[in-house]
């Protein structure tokens, strides 16, 4: 076996077909063992539950290579949780516990020589997803389900280092209040299509949502959790209901407070705080920390002190830290890293 002959350094963020993927079936009131396919098309009935209502969740993570050539990915056991959480929610049958994990293992395994070499800046995305899969027309929940995880090599998302983002106060709300904002539901997702578009229209790189009740506080962008920076030094971070649990949000408040010696604050966060605090990032799986330099409310810009040039002190430290975390040169906490092979 060897290495594709890829061009890893030059690797966009977008889809390539790989060789294997894991399916998994539920029917008749429980979940198959699953198996690998090098099939990679999706057979549904016209009036399948996810084509009728929307019945379907994801995940994102990835695998790695480490300096001293393991193949790695960060805490999937957090991926795991939280897709049970999202089934839940949606009326959807929870995977058997560790049949997650299970199933991540052995699509990369499968997929290894996909999986970039160190050094190259490229990782191997994971997806994993679930959706309603017989016919459905009644609005109800389906009574069968597929589970399937697809892998493609992926560049870094920001080519030649992250540089500031600029976003916008959105008019649209990204969850309602008691709705599916805390669960990585397909649906949220869809309804953010139409606010990004705009944004981009208008010049920003994404939006900023404010809470659906008052329109007063911070929650996230339509892919990311916020992290804000004090005047301190200190983190502080949104807290509400509707905000999806980011795993690189909690594993980056981890870092700050363990290993930085930040304090660590998670509360509601008044928009109106935002000329308090330093620097600001988001955090997700595919950039870890993406920098924002600036927030436009209806033609009233905030530009913050760490500037649109490159990451704040406080944001670098952050990212060097975790990412340090994930490539195995600095050691963090137990079960974070999970040896794939």
């Amino acid at each position: 076996m060897a290495k594709k002959d890829i061009d890893w350094a030059n690797l966009g963020f977008g889809y390539m077909s790989t060789d294997y993927r894991f399916v998994a079936n539920y029917k008749d009131g429980k979940w198959d063992e699953g198996k690998i396919t090098t099939d990679d098309k999706v057979v549904l009935n016209e009036c399948a539950g996810v084509l009728q209502y929307s019945q379907s969740c994801f995940e994102g993570l990835k695998a790695y290579t480490t300096e001293d050539g393991k193949i790695v990915c960060f805490r999937p056991d957090l991926n795991a949780k939280r897709m049970h959480d999202s089934a839940v929610r949606l009326e959807m049958p929870p995977l058997p516990e560790g049949m997650f994990e299970r199933a991540v293992d052995e699509v990369v395994k499968a997929n290894i020589d996909w999986v970039p070499p160190y050094g190259s800046g490229a990782t191997l995305y994971i997806r994993p997803y679930m959706f309603g899969s017989n016919a459905v027309i009644g609005v109800k929940p389906a009574d069968e389900y597929q589970f399937r995880i697809l892998v493609t090599p992926v560049g870094p998302y920001f080519k030649g280092g992250a540089k500031p983002v600029r976003l916008k106060v959105s008019d649209f709300d990204r969850a309602a209040p008691h709705g599916t904002g805390h669960i990585k539901a397909g649906l949220n997702y869809a309804m953010s299509l139409h606010a990004i578009v705009t944004a981009h229209k208008e010049g920003y790189d994404e939006n900023l949502y404010l809470d659906p009740a008052t329109r007063t506080y911070i929650e996230e962008t339509g892919g990311a959790n916020l992290i804000f920076v004090d005047k301190n030094g200190d983190l502080v971070i949104p807290k509400s209901d509707s905000i999806l649990p980011s795993i690189t949000r909690r594993s980056l408040t981890t870092v700050g407070e363990k290993y930085l010696g930040c304090k660590v604050t998670e509360r509601p966060v008044k928009f109106e705080e935002i000329k308090d605090f330093q620097e600001c990032g988001l955090c997700g799986t595919a950039a870890v920390i993406s920098p924002v330099g600036s927030i436009n409310d209806h033609g009233k810009e905030f530009v913050f002190p760490a500037g649109m040039e490159k990451m704040g002190p406080v944001t670098q430290k952050l990212y060097d830290t975790l990412t340090g975390i994930q490539n195995g040169h600095i050691e963090g906490p137990e079960g974070w890293v999970h040896v794939i092979a």
